[in-house]
């Protein structure tokens, strides 16, 4: 357990010691092609590698090269500020519809009692979408799917 703790507290520290991540562009094994909830190929290759990029350049500083996010994501900071939490399977993320994900990418957490600074400034709408299917790609398929039915309900207005 020490171990494991010792692991994942040193993956934090290199995720934030303001380097660039190294590339990760396809999902690993186990994990789905995924099809959008618009039924769209979301996970075109093109798209997928787009999103890998950018996530790299600008989100794994804080979220981890995987999406691993902070060691204790669900706690506060000692600045009072919740830490950034995991995009893969493990976090909340894949609890939010589509047009949530990119809400919280392109205003950012400031204004919630975070620290993720508003990218709609720096990445436009398609790479907004391009970022959340990298990470999405990390979901294995019955997450993915749950994420499907919470955003065709959204979609269509149901609670």
């Amino acid at each position: 357990m020490k171990v494991w703790i010792a692991l994942l507290f040193s993956l934090l520290l290199v995720a934030c010691d303001k380097s660039p991540a190294p590339i990760v562009a396809m999902p690993s094994a186990g994990t789905h092609s995924g099809a959008s909830a618009a039924g769209t190929n979301a996970f075109e290759p093109a798209r997928l590698a787009r999103g890998a990029t950018l996530y790299q350049q600008n989100c794994a500083t804080c979220h981890g090269a995987r999406g691993e996010g902070a060691f204790n994501w669900q706690q506060q900071g000692a600045d009072g500020k919740w830490l950034p939490p995991p995009l893969d399977a493990s976090g909340h993320a894949w609890h939010h519809p589509q047009a949530a994900l990119e809400q919280v990418i392109r205003e950012g957490t400031q204004t919630r009692g975070g620290n993720m600074p508003s990218w709609g400034k720096t990445l436009s709408d398609a790479d907004i979408r391009a970022v959340i299917v990298w990470f999405q790609s990390l979901w294995p398929d019955p997450i993915y799917t749950a994420w499907a039915d919470i955003d065709r309900r959204a979609r269509a207005g149901e609670k």
